[in-house]
């Protein structure tokens, strides 16, 4: 039985990949994840962001105020099958004004899709998502997004890419022209040619060369062009780096594709490419060391929850990440946190806010489990002997507001909003030592508006959100704390855990506070 089942766990893991698509708002990120769906068939019709003034929504966005905005809020997670791989797709916000959400999406994925703007180039939003994928070691595939319209040279982007980001870059394939010049790209490992043509989106005509200075390429593209992409590949030959698996595995090395995602072009090769260089499941680090995806037993754990994700059945899911072994419907689980045996009845699969019950799942999957209000984000469920993951670090919020409630005869709802808004991870809360006054931290400013619009629409409670100066949160490990001695330059206050948190309004008043208390710790994240 043990070998059949380790046979079924091996197939079924090698089949997994499961990844985080990054980018900065406008760069293309909702329109390529429709048309990525549309190949694996999991929508039929490819839906339209905001902007295009069309009345059918990205379905990857599901909040109001994400369809109000033409934006993505919070992380979706959608699903499907393409040429023998289960795909898992965890789109990102990818608005300036992001949250922590966002940075602990990125942990349950194995390898992340970084998409460029072709005329902007690395972004600052960008920037912030690629660091946290480099801490971790995450494997990088860029997609260099909008080759139809006037961009930057080609080698000027994959510069940037080395001086912004540290990463070196391969070109898989190469553009021939930009703009209203673009006529397709080379593809360098499969010796061929694919010709873009703006009206002709469902087929992209695909043609055999024996190289990029084949006579066919310049009856197709001109003299100018092909001469162009000869200079072009010879310098890339000599000059650039030479393709490299291990360093792709390490996040030193990314495999850069050019296309369009609104015409469709270009993304069908970077889906076959990336499904075949992309690392299927990988172990994960725990207390007691590794955890391998093929391991017999179950275990997982939770990196996001969402409240009222059914505004008619004011539900709640708690996501869930699949480290190892088979997961099946009904199975009893320990819960670790609570030291209890828990049934998952009802988990569910996503395509966005539509969802299908699963029976079975294994490791690389993402389960949406129902939430009676036991599970935490970080929390590892596992069948055998005890695991806990150490994924999921507590970020230190940059902006801050003091909240108070309009109606006092709110409170209950006003209290239960906060509760359940904190364990989803949409707000870090502080207590002010004393007169218990709540303070709301945040990554990205847009938290506060998600925290004020779903106080009000889905708790009914009116808030008001004061701005506070301070720009930095520190966790304050010492062996005792005198709050006297952060009076000065911070204020203390204590997170939800009881944890003493000093806040500071700038690196001055920090820098200060680490030299006047040499015993404390000064911590970026929770401990």
């Amino acid at each position: 039985m043990t070998s059949t089942l380790n046979k079924e766990l091996v197939a079924e893991v090698d089949k997994r990949r499961t990844f985080a698509i990054i980018s900065h708002p406008d760069a293309g990120k909702t329109t390529l994840t429709e048309k990525l769906l549309l190949f694996g068939g999991a929508i039929r019709l490819a839906g339209t962001v905001k902007g295009r003034k069309a009345s059918r929504h990205a379905t990857s966005d599901w909040m109001e105020i994400e369809k109000q905005r033409g934006i993505s809020v919070t992380s979706s997670v959608m699903q499907f099958d393409y040429n023998g791989c289960r795909v898992n797709i965890l789109d990102t916000p990818g608005h300036q004004d992001f949250s922590e959400d966002t940075y602990r999406t990125l942990t349950a994925a194995d390898c992340a899709v970084m998409i460029i703007d072709s005329a902007k180039g690395v972004e600052a939003q960008t920037k912030k998502l690629f660091q946290v994928c480099r801490k971790r070691g995450v494997p990088i595939f860029t997609f260099i997004n909008k080759m139809d319209r006037e961009g930057r040279d080609p080698f000027d982007l994959l510069e940037e890419l080395e001086e912004v980001l540290g990463i070196r870059s391969y070109p898989m394939n190469w553009p021939i022209g930009s703009g209203k010049q673009f006529c397709g790209v080379y593809d360098r490992k499969r010796t061929q040619l694919e010709l873009f043509t703006a009206e002709e989106q469902n087929h992209v005509a695909v043609r055999s060369v024996t190289g990029y200075a084949d006579p066919l390429i310049k009856e197709i593209a001109g003299d100018y062009l092909y001469g162009r992409l000869c200079e072009e590949m010879e310098l890339l030959d000599v000059a650039g780096d030479p393709f490299d698996m291990e360093r792709v595995n390490n996040g030193e090395l990314t495999p850069v594709f050019f296309g369009s995602a609104i015409n469709n072009f270009g993304v069908q090769t970077f889906l076959e490419n990336f499904l075949d260089l992309a690392p299927k499941p990988v172990s994960r680090k725990t207390e007691a060391g590794e955890v391998e995806p093929t391991a017999n037993t179950f275990s997982g754990y939770v990196f996001k929850i969402q409240a009222n994700m059914n505004p008619a059945h004011r539900d709640r899911i708690a996501f869930l990440r699949i480290v190892s072994g088979k997961f099946e419907r009904g199975m009893t689980v320990k819960h670790v946190r609570v030291g209890k045996e828990i049934k998952l009845a009802q988990p569910q699969q996503f395509l966005a806010q539509d969802r299908d019950i699963v029976d079975t799942a294994y490791a690389g999957d993402i389960i949406g489990l129902f939430d009676p209000g036991i599970f935490r984000i970080g929390d590892s469920l596992c069948q055998g002997p005890e695991v806990t993951f150490d994924e999921l670090p507590v970020f230190s919020p940059e902006l801050f507001c003091k909240v108070t409630v309009k109606n006092a005869l709110k409170h209950k709802q006003y209290q239960k909003g906060i509760d359940q808004l904190t364990e989803e991870g949409t707000i870090q809360v502080f207590r002010t030592i004393g007169f218990e006054d709540i303070i709301l931290g945040v990554v990205g400013q847009l938290q506060f508006e998600v925290f004020e619009y779903r106080m009000k629409n889905e708790y009914g409670v009116d808030v008001q959100l004061h701005r506070m100066n301070y720009q930095f949160a520190r966790w304050i490990v010492a062996p005792s704390i005198d709050p006297a001695k952060f009076r000065i330059n911070s204020t203390l206050v204590k997170d939800k855990k009881d944890n003493f948190v000093a806040l500071f309004e700038n690196e001055y008043a920090l820098r200060t506070a680490t030299e006047k208390i040499p015993e404390a710790k000064f911590l970026e994240t929770a401990p």
